[in-house]
């Protein structure tokens, strides 16, 4: 018989076995008592006794001739070597092949005038012999004769070493590094339009609420209590907790709320006036009521942000966005404020009432410079507009006389009319007039002058438009829980199944489309919720509203000691965790969001 590469002798299948019996069996001198043979006396040959190949030979069968019971070729090696004293192996030097056909079963050679050295070797020696009669004598194959179904144990010896070595952890295992699953994204502080969501599982579950759904909904948001959403929903269509929480998720708080207009976005919103009915914009006495009820609400919200029972909230003006915050949250150990985008008229209006504010970005760029960094990679386009402006004039700026020095050198100062001392000095502060409207003019407001601010916003005249389709109008007030004069408002969601066009052909994408102003903890209220009923996979494109991007800009100065306790703001504990990490996006709000196998990626 061919031998194959890999192949050990002492492995014996099914048709080589019953070939050595067939061989036995003919073999001259077989002992009376041996396996497959039957005297007879009347005949003086032995007759063949070969039965069909079963699942193991029978006990007792070479001398009795009847089989008392079967073995079970599967039984396991511990039970197998029970008995070590009886299982014995018997390895032959001779060359004699066909000695091994005539040893009797208690271990004795049957064939006179032929001997043989025998010697006993323990079980773990046992494939190290097998390995090395491969190597040296090919044609020869050890076999344990010291029972009947002994091949059936070789068989089953070398199977169970193959497999204890395939199992051991040093041979076998695959090690290999699995990269770290995001499972946050970073906070943005921006506000946004619109959300869409899309993935391969429908949203049909997030539209038509049924009536006790939104109306538990509403329950658990007024009074700040969140159920806990399983992680593996099987179907969405029928969990009652995922439609409740979905409907928590949309709520928000505003004032004013007038039914017949947006009051969201406000600065560059005048076309969304244009033609509706404003009947306060020529009745000075209504502009009055709307102010008052305006600022009872605003002074409201900022004694809930003072007792940490309110986190944030936004003041939406029709020139500027302004965010508070509360202490802990962004990293920052005082209450906080950011105005954007603010004009010089502002910023010495704030000096003028004694508020204290800093410009974040000009002092990054201002440390950026220290450090030697090159302009090209700090600058932004304002800055390139800056020094364009400036020109060859940058010199004469730090005269005294603004720059006319060589006119008297001239002799001609007297013939010509010099500018007054305030075109002067405004040319001089030409630089901070060139930030007005951008997002390097956003001011930064800490601890105490906070409080200052919203007593300049209250009795601020430009507060309010004087002109236009917004005249008259206030300020809009949006936040995440309950304030007085508030009124409670929903996001609007609607889910659509579409189909886009992949290389084989079209696919079925579903989309889930959230409108109105989103804040952050809407915008992580829903990813946490849509991520169990996805299964771990969806896409998000987020729609910023730019004026408010800039709000991502970093300016904690003093790290808080420790964690400021923010439990009865009404938001749930992982919204809260990562509000209160320091902002890490800058000036780029989030654009895209993908969660895939559980695992947040984001593009900015």
């Amino acid at each position: 018989m061919s031998q194959q590469a890999g192949y050990s002798p002492s492995f014996k299948r099914p048709a080589e076995i019953l070939r050595m019996r067939r061989k036995r069996s003919h073999s001259e001198g077989v002992s009376s008592g041996g396996r497959g043979a039957i005297s007879s006396p009347c005949e003086g040959a032995s007759i063949s006794a070969v039965r069909p190949f079963s699942t193991g030979p029978l006990f007792g069968q070479g001398r009795s001739g009847v089989g008392v019971k079967r073995r079970n070729p599967f039984a396991s090696i511990e039970n197998t070597f029970s008995s070590p004293a009886k299982k014995k192996v018997f390895i032959y030097t001779d060359d004699d092949a066909d000695s091994s056909d005539s040893v009797k079963p208690g271990g004795s050679a049957g064939v006179e005038g032929e001997k043989s050295t025998t010697r006993t070797l323990p079980f773990s020696e046992r494939l190290l012999q097998a390995e090395e009669l491969s190597k040296d004598v090919p044609s020869k194959k050890p076999t344990s004769l010291s029972e009947d179904d002994s091949q059936f144990e070789d068989e089953d010896l070398f199977q169970e070493e193959r497999t204890s070595i395939l199992k051991s952890p040093q041979a076998g295992a695959v090690t290999s590094i699995a990269p770290p699953a995001c499972v946050e994204y970073p906070a943005d502080w921006s506000l946004k339009t619109r959300l869409l969501f899309t993935s391969l599982l429908p949203f049909s579950w997030a539209v038509q609420p049924r009536a006790t759904e939104e109306a538990q909904g509403l329950t658990h948001h007024c009074r700040g209590q969140y159920t806990t959403i399983p992680q593996s929903i099987q179907d969405p269509r029928t969990s009652a907790e995922l439609r409740c929480g979905f409907q928590q998720c949309l709520q928000f708080w505003q004032h004013p709320s007038l039914s017949w207009l947006s009051l969201f976005p406000r600065i560059g919103a005048e076309r969304s006036f244009t033609g509706k009915n404003v009947p306060w914009a020529q009745d000075m006495a209504l502009q009055q009521s709307l102010m008052s009820e305006w600022s009872v609400s605003l002074s409201s919200l900022y004694s809930l942000l003072k007792a940490r029972l309110c986190p944030y909230f936004y003041v939406c003006s029709y020139q500027f966005t302004a965010l508070f915050r509360a202490s802990g949250l962004a990293g920052n150990s005082n209450i906080t404020a950011l105005l954007t985008p603010t004009t010089r008229g502002l910023r010495e209006a704030m000096k003028a009432d004694g508020i204290e504010f800093t410009l974040p970005l000009l002092e990054e760029r201002r440390k950026s410079k220290e450090q030697g960094s090159t302009a090209h990679n700090q600058e932004t386009d304002g800055e390139e507009e800056e020094t364009r402006s400036e020109g060859s004039d940058k010199e004469d700026d730090d005269d005294d006389d603004g720059g006319f020095s060589w006119l008297t050198e001239m002799g001609v100062q007297d013939k010509i009319k010099k500018p007054d001392n305030i075109s002067i000095k405004l040319h001089k502060e030409r630089n901070s007039v060139c930030l007005d409207h951008k997002p390097e003019s956003v001011v930064c407001v800490s601890g105490t002058h906070t409080f200052t601010l919203i007593n300049f916003l209250i009795n601020c005249k430009s507060l309010v438009a004087g002109a236009g389709s917004q005249a008259g109008l206030p300020p809009t007030l949006l936040a995440p829980t309950a304030f007085r004069g508030a009124t409670l408002h929903s996001l609007k969601a609607r889910s659509v199944n579409v189909k886009t066009q992949v290389r084989a052909g079209y696919q079925d994408v579903c989309s889930l489309e959230v409108t109105g102003p989103i804040m952050p903890h809407s915008l992580h209220a829903l990813t946490s919720l849509l991520r169990p009923a996805q299964r771990g996979g969806f896409s998000t494109a987020l729609y910023t509203h730019e004026p408010t991007a800039v709000l991502n800009t970093h300016t904690t100065r003093e790290q808080a000691e420790q964690a400021v306790e923010l439990d009865g703001c009404g938001l749930h504990p992982s919204t809260i965790q990562q509000l209160q990490e320091p902002s890490t996006l800058g000036r780029s709000p989030l654009r895209q969001l993908h969660l895939n196998n559980y695992s947040y990626t984001w593009k900015s």
